[in-house]
């Protein structure tokens, strides 16, 4: 037992001496190793002392390098706004120069042949034809109108419209004028009328129709325009007019997700827009 026990302690002071040796530097590597921690911090402190220096001017590059690229994200988001206005100005104008009502030359001929009948509707029908140019030229260069400055355009161009038979014209209306201030794109709804007129061949009065509703709810418009589809081809005066393709791009360019515009001629015998726009 006493063996046993003097082997233990002396297997436990050569190991204790082998790790001693192996993972504890001696006093003399101490100071080697003192000296190199030493220099390392000597090395590190001189570094953030040039840092530290250097700090002003690394802050005042970068930050004057940000305020430059955000001055010109800035500029150039402004320039890229600017052109799209432009750009949509300049499309407006465009649009806008295309509408030349159709019917003004048959108006002025109608209009004419009153005076020469002496028709006591001449005097009265003129001045609507007036009206209308009147507020064509002037007016329109609005951005928006009042509804019942639509409205009334809207109603003198039927009128007109009916002069072509004396006999009358199978031609139904439905317009609400409760929301007259409401302000709306001028000439917007016209297209259609115009449109409904031109293909309906409405001269065949026992065949043939129009009908023309419009209707506010708060600032929601309503509008539908039908017509009647003669049988077989049929088109006439293709010349003037703004065409559906013309107010459709309107519409995208005034009421974005702002209105709701639907073409149905899936029946051969009808035609029918309509149209729901949010005014202010």
């Amino acid at each position: 037992g006493i063996v046993l026990v003097w082997l233990i302690t002396e297997a436990t002071s050569w190991l204790n001496q082998v790790l001693a040796e192996e993972f504890f530097p001696r006093p003399e590597e101490w100071d080697r190793i003192r000296r190199r921690l030493h220099r390392r911090a000597s090395g590190r402190m001189k570094t953030m002392r040039y840092v530290a220096q250097s700090m002003p001017f690394l802050i005042s590059f970068f930050g004057s390098t940000l305020f430059e690229l955000v001055n010109y994200v800035n500029r150039k988001e402004k320039e890229a706004i600017q052109l799209k206005s432009e750009n949509l100005d300049t499309e407006m104008k465009f649009l806008r120069s295309q509408i030349n009502p159709h019917f003004l030359f048959n108006s002025i001929n109608n209009i004419y042949t009153l005076t020469v009948i002496k028709s006591d509707a001449a005097p009265e029908n003129l001045l609507k034809l007036s009206g209308m140019l009147r507020y064509m030229l002037y007016e329109c260069n609005a951005d928006k109108v009042p509804l019942k400055k639509e409205i009334e355009y809207i109603r003198n161009y039927i009128d007109l419209m009916m002069l072509k038979d004396s006999k009358g014209l199978n031609v139904e209306t439905e317009i609400d004028e409760a929301s007259p201030n409401l302000m709306i794109a001028p000439l917007l709804l016209i297209p259609f009328i115009e449109n409904a007129f031109k293909h309906s061949k409405i001269e065949d009065i026992e065949n043939n129709w129009i009908k023309i509703r419009l209707k506010t709810n708060k600032s929601v418009l309503f509008f539908e325009a039908l017509n009647s589809v003669p049988g077989g081809y049929f088109s006439k005066d293709k010349v003037g007019g703004i065409g559906l393709k013309n107010v459709k791009r309107r519409l995208e360019i005034i009421y974005p997700e702002k209105h709701q515009l639907d073409i149905d001629s899936s029946d051969e015998k009808l035609f029918k827009v309509s149209l729901k726009i949010e005014l202010e």
